[in-house]
């Protein structure tokens, strides 16, 4: 068997204080991690050098125009990763439990790579919340047969049941470039759509699946709740942790 090459990328301009809660779990399960942020945030660049974690600074994100093309700076992410593997695209608010890689690898075989996997995330609704969590965690994955997606309510997923069907959104994306032939992410939004959903979109309904193994933890820590999904695309937030 292969062994499963990960290589991730984040976007994270002004999310550092998230950031500073998920980096180290994302960094543990993957071969190679790349973190995306402006040339303004100077809190990310020292975050990602304490880590040792690559740190591109740019400013695609702002071009012709644009308010925060996040997109375009997961592209500058994209030009950074070998692609010879899997790769994930990750938020910064966004922790990957302990087992997530070594359940990754027990399932690899299984995996198609001209498919693009999603994840269901579980809504941390604040810091405290959160705190309380990581100081005394309940299980996940447990016994080698159990999930449990119980210790925060399960955020929704984008299944346009009277259309296009299950999209994995943008805060945990994976999937193969050399084998699906996507190497770059969109970079314009759709009619109605943000370009995670648009990036989903070229791989067709068969090629987009579900990973129910797997669980991440989103540190909603606004309070926005589901009213502001999509929110980390607009690039403005106020620090709160």
């Amino acid at each position: 068997m292969a062994k499963l090459y990960l290589e991730g990328v984040i976007v994270c301009v002004g999310y550092d204080d998230f950031l500073a809660h998920t980096i180290a779990a994302a960094k543990a399960q993957l071969n190679k991690l790349v973190v995306v942020t402006d040339k303004k945030d100077r809190r990310t660049k020292l975050l990602c050098e304490y880590h040792h974690v690559e740190c591109v600074q740019t400013d695609a994100f702002y071009e012709n125009g644009d308010k925060f093309n996040k997109g375009k700076g997961i592209n500058e992410g994209l030009k950074k990763l070998s692609k010879q593997g899997w790769v994930i695209q990750l938020d910064a608010d966004i922790y990957l439990p302990p087992m997530t890689r070594f359940i990754l690898e027990k399932i690899s075989e299984e995996l198609d790579p001209s498919t693009i996997y999603g994840i269901d995330r579980m809504m941390c609704p604040s810091y405290e919340e959160w705190q309380k969590f990581i100081n005394s965690p309940r299980p996940i994955q447990e016994g080698w047969v159990y999930i449990h997606p119980t210790a925060f309510p399960i955020g929704v997923r984008i299944a346009e049941y009277m259309g296009k069907g299950y999209e994995p959104i943008g805060y945990f994306q994976m999937w193969n470039p050399m084998h699906s032939g996507v190497y770059e992410y969109p970079i314009e939004h759709g009619l109605a759509d943000r370009t995670d959903v648009l990036h989903a979109k070229k791989f067709p309904r068969r090629k987009r699946q579900l990973l129910p193994e797997l669980l991440c933890i989103h540190l909603d820590s606004e309070g926005l709740g589901v009213a502001q999904m999509g929110k980390n695309w607009n690039g403005d937030r106020k620090s709160v942790v």
